[in-house]
């Protein structure tokens, strides 16, 4: 199944959660703290337990490089665990001049076979390029996120009287000939989000932000639902891979997803 056939199916179910899989040694159950597979074995478990019900898995490329090799073995065999039919994001943040951006998307999808990736938007569209022609990948450039620090760079106003976050979303529409690009919007930014929603449409929107950082599963998908618009993921990592530390970590992560998922079925039946 194609990358994006794989997104678009899973939110056409009414599936918008995202699981981070930002597996920290220091934070998993401690009986597997000190085994050699402790975050593969970890992350095979949430897998098995969330698979039906999520929309996608996003990986954190930070917390596996920090391992060094052992780090890296782990992303590989995890990303050999994932099912076919369930779309992974590569969060990697990349953005770099031409060629170099030309070895990191080959990175990304021919060698660990993501299906999308996050990208910044600060070197321009050069930068970008060789990712979007990946036209089957999906393509998250960083616009308002969620971060305290948003405030340094992207609520920055221009002189066309914008600020510099919706330049960026104003630009990802642009350079989506290919209908393969999103945003990553910040889920603690709901009075933007609003204000955006319209300027979204055409766009898939990644927000990270609810569950540890506060923002609000309710606003989200209200404000996506009243605009008739289903091209959302919410990002949810510590509030579901980490709501158990004991040997049922991954039923209870399986239970706090299906909780996740009747909230948003009550708002759009509402």
């Amino acid at each position: 199944m194609k990358s994006v056939e794989k997104l678009t199916k899973r939110l056409e179910e009414g599936k918008h959660i995202c699981i981070g899989l930002d597996s920290d040694r220091n934070k998993i159950p401690e009986y597997l703290r000190n085994d050699e597979d402790g975050i593969l074995k970890f992350n095979r478990n949430i897998i098995e337990s969330t698979k039906e019900d999520v929309c996608a898995y996003k990986i954190n490329l930070a917390f596996y490089e920090k391992e060094g090799k052992k780090g890296i073995d782990a992303l590989e065999r995890t990303m050999d665990l994932m099912p076919e039919d369930v779309f992974v994001i590569g969060d990697a943040k990349r953005g770099d001049i031409g060629n170099t951006s030309e070895m990191y998307a080959y990175s990304i999808f021919e060698h660990f076979l993501f299906d999308s990736v996050t990208l910044h938007p600060y070197m321009g569209y050069d930068s970008l390029l060789p990712f979007f022609e990946y036209e089957d990948k999906i393509n998250f450039i960083l616009a308002l996120t969620s971060n305290a620090g948003s405030l340094d760079f992207e609520k920055l106003k221009l002189d066309s009287g914008k600020y510099l976050y919706q330049e960026v979303i104003n630009k990802a529409v642009q350079w989506n000939t290919k209908n393969n690009l999103g945003v990553v919007f910040g889920a603690t930014n709901p009075i933007e989000l609003k204000e955006e929603i319209d300027a979204l449409k055409s766009l898939f929107v990644l927000l990270p932000g609810v569950g540890a950082q506060g923002g609000s599963l309710e606003d989200v998908a209200s404000t996506f639902y009243s605009a008739g618009n289903k091209k959302f993921l919410v990002n949810v990592s510590r509030a579901i891979i980490y709501s158990d530390s004991t040997e049922n970590f991954a039923s209870s992560a399986s239970e706090n997803l299906k909780n996740y998922n009747q909230k948003i079925k009550i708002i759009v039946n509402a």
